[in-house]
Parts: structure tokens; sequence; C-alpha cells
């Protein structure tokens, strides 16, 4: 997972036609997009296997497997609100399961939301601001090495924009097709709750993210768990409109928050949080701070980092200890892990350091490229001195 990222690809689209597209009608793309050799010399089982293990949950898995037997690149959609500093299942996790899509022989689109941060009023509404971070999380990818040969960044305000004729009246259509109580049961995307005293932006925010992935007419969304809702709106849509070719939705894991109780990560409490560009310090200390329960492996924030983004980064977890505590091992599954840790044979005082140091040794590229970057500089020094709004 450590290759040396590719080029930067920042896409935009022209507008294509005058009159309002017939979204019943939208269907798999054969996009001008870089095409990946056929399936890298892989079978279709090890592409199936390579796609599947990204996701924590699959919708539909034989869909999934249709797709990848009929469709030798098909196209994956991703996408982030820039909202502050970026934390490390962001980095790195999106990293992995970038490269593992790619390397499967998917083109991966990254949509880089900055009109949906600001509809959530993030940064307080300051497009400027938003676009600022939006750079600034692209230099991270590159520099942690994500594969950008298939890979396309895609600004949403300037995609929507271009083809304005073709976006709002699917946005339209699916608001006119949904009642007010389900779109507010999406709310959980945006970080929100049904409870919570929302905008009308943010109510509308929902029906343009439903829209995204049939204007990016991707074939899968891979998106945390989090974003489940709307993904399983847009299935519905389908069947509303009629249309069979439905996106598989894959969820990610979320990573929780260092601390006791976090089920996953706050930008706005740097506590919860492992940022990219940390020093290494800094990593040191979170992570001796966070909550590591000796023998208990469920909700234990260490753990998962190991399994989530040591395992699929190194392939293997190395311990060093004293001999008179059982001298260094080197794992090479999460299970056998799990099996000494529950135990006791494996300590937390053991688990820590070797974890500080694995990610460490991950976040020195970041580091490196924005101290010797001077673009990457200013953007980080920017970006630092934002304040976070929830």
């Amino acid at each position: 997972m450590s290759g040396l990222p590719g080029e930067q690809q920042i896409a935009s689209s022209s507008s294509s036609s005058s009159s309002p597209p017939d979204v019943a009608s939208l269907s798999l793309d054969p996009s001008p997009l870089p095409t990946p050799p056929a399936v890298y010399g892989l079978t279709l089982d090890e592409r199936f296997a390579l796609v599947r293990s990204i996701g924590e949950e699959c919708i539909q898995e034989d869909e999934l497997r249709n797709l990848l037997e009929k469709k030798p690149n098909p196209i994956c959609y991703d996408g982030f609100e820039p909202s502050g500093r970026m934390h490390i299942a962001q980095g790195v996790m999106k990293t992995i399961n970038v490269n593992k899509l790619t390397s499967a022989g998917c083109t991966v689109k990254i949509w880089i939301a900055d009109w949906f941060a600001q509809l959530n009023n993030k940064m307080g509404g300051d497009l400027k601001k938003i676009r600022t971070i939006g750079r600034y999380l692209i230099e991270i990818w590159k520099a942690v090495g994500m594969n950008l040969d298939n890979v396309v960044f895609l600004w949403s305000s300037d995609e929507i924009n271009s083809r304005a004729d073709e976006y709002w009246p699917l946005v339209m259509d699916i608001a006119r097709r949904n009642k007010l109580p389900r779109i507010l049961r999406c709310s959980q995307i945006m970080g929100r709750s049904e409870q919570d005293e929302l905008t009308a932006a943010q109510i509308f925010y929902p029906c343009m993210q439903c829209a995204d992935i049939f204007f990016l007419k991707a074939d899968i969304c891979q998106l945390g768990m989090d974003q489940r809702k709307v993904n399983v709106l847009a299935r519905e849509y389908c069947d509303d409109i009629k249309r069979k070719n439905k996106p598989i939705i894959l969820s990610h894991h979320m990573l929780p928050g260092l601390q006791q109780g976090q089920e996953k990560m706050s930008k706005s409490d740097p506590s919860s949080s492992i940022f990219m560009e940390d020093e290494e310090a800094e990593v040191n200390v979170k992570i001796k701070k966070a909550y590591c329960p000796p023998k208990i492996v469920e909700a234990n924030p260490c753990l998962e980092y190991i399994k989530y983004i040591v395992f699929p980064w190194f392939n293997s977890f190395d311990i060093l200890r004293q001999e008179e505590n059982g001298g260094n091992k080197t794992y090479t599954s999460m299970e056998e892990l799990i099996a000494d840790y529950e135990t006791g044979t494996l300590h937390p005082a053991d688990v820590k350091p070797a974890l500080a140091k694995a990610l460490n040794q991950i976040l020195q590229p970041v580091r490196d490229h924005f101290k010797k970057n001077n673009e990457a500089k200013e953007l980080l020094k920017s970006v630092k001195a934002y304040r976070v709004s929830r």
C-alpha cells in the first residue's frame, strides 16, 4: 500500500445538453476516464474479494459480483466535506480502500463536496476557506501514498455549475418523490440527528447527495456506515423510476475516537483523533492516553487502529518487549493478536508503544511533505488557523 502516488487529476465536465435529462434512463457510463488494464491479471474471484474486503457491509454481494464480471472498470463514488484537519481514518483508511479499488480495476471519483460543506455551515459557510481545506486534503492523500492513476477529484460546485441542466432536475425529482420524514432520517450523513434544529439547506442536502450518485454515474457507493441511509435512498429511488441498475452500497467501518465511549472521531476534539500531520510526540501522547483496557477487545480503539490501519498497511504488527515480558513477537493476523490479548499474554503496555511506532511510520511522509513543500506548508498553516464549526 505504500506505492508512490500518481499525478493528481482535477477534472471538470462540460455541459452536455440543454434539455433536462430523463432520470430513468441514466445508465452505467462508458465515461472518458483513464482505463486501467482490464483486471490487472486478477481473476473475477480475486477482484470480488479485493473490492468486498473494503466494506463492513455490502448491498448486494451478487450485484457486486455481476458488475465486476460485466464491467472491467466500474465507477466508484467517494466523497467528503472539506471541514477541517484530516484524521487518520479519512487519510490512511481512505488511501487503503482507494488503492484496493484501483488495483481491482475500478476508477474512483472523489467528490470534493465544497457546496455541501457550505450547506452544512462548515467553516461558518465560508466557501473560500472550504476550498482551501479541500486542496489541503488532496495534498495529504498525495503524500501518504494514494495511487492517483485512476482517481479523479471533482469539485461539486464546479461540476454542478457546468452541468446544472442535468443536476437540478434530478435533485428536484428525488425531492418530489420523497416525504419529509424520509429525508430527515438521512440527517445522520451530515453529522446531525432528526432532533437537531436543521436549516432548510440541511434538509435539501440529502436530496443533493442522493442525486450525486446518479450525476457521477456511480456503480459503487464507497462511503462510511454513517452514509448508509442516503445510499439506501438512492436504491429506493431506482425502484421509483424503474431503473434496473442500482448503485451497489459498500459501506466501510467507522473508526472510533481514542477515548472511552467515542463511537466516532471528532475533529473538534483533538484528543479523540490522530491527525495526519500530527508530530511524532503528539501521536505518542495520544496513544499513551487512549482507552485500552486489559483483556477487553470490544470497543477498544487501540485494537481497532491495529485491525483497520496497521494490518492492512504492513500485513503484520511488531511487538518489542523485554525477554522477561515475553520477548519480541510479530503478529501476522488479527485473530492471533486478539487471542493473546484476551488471555493477557499481550498487555496494553506492549500494544501502545508498538501502535504509536507503526502509526508514526505511516505518517512520516506526510509530515515531511508539509515541511518541505511550500504550498503544502501554507495550506496547513491556513487550515490550522480556522475554527472548526459543527
